[in-house]
């Protein structure tokens, strides 16, 4: 698997030639499955139907269990992943972010996905 770095402000990294990619690590079916997280379902016009459901799953009336088992299934539908080991979230609403943590294991090896603080809502 090849994916492309992000930079610190999520940005794709540009300029290093290979060096801007990971090859065949776990690092980078960590790095797409938090893109996955991060894409808000219909926000790519190519693939409307592509995205996690904030709308329809995670905010609003929907109880902390379903938000969870929603942001699993996203996670899990990542290309290299083996399985999710743990996972953790914390949703805060006064604050509107959402933190999430999973320690996955891909084909790789071991990482961890972790989404601080996120306040795209």
């Amino acid at each position: 698997m090849r994916y492309r770095k992000l930079t610190e402000d999520g940005d794709y990294s540009f300029g290093a030639g290979q060096l801007d990619f990971y090859r065949d690590v776990p690092e980078a079916v960590g790095q797409a499955a938090i893109t996955r997280l991060l894409l808000w379902l219909g926000e790519w016009f190519l693939n409307i139907d592509e995205g996690t459901p904030f709308m329809q799953g995670i905010l609003g009336k929907h109880s902390e269990e379903v938000a969870n088992i929603t942001i699993q299934d996203r996670i899990e539908g990542t290309e290299g992943l083996v399985n999710i080991e743990q996972y953790e979230s914390v949703l805060d609403p006064d604050n509107r972010g959402l933190s999430v943590r999973a320690e996955i294991n891909t084909i790789y090896g071991p990482t961890v996905v972790q989404v601080e603080n996120y306040r795209n809502y």
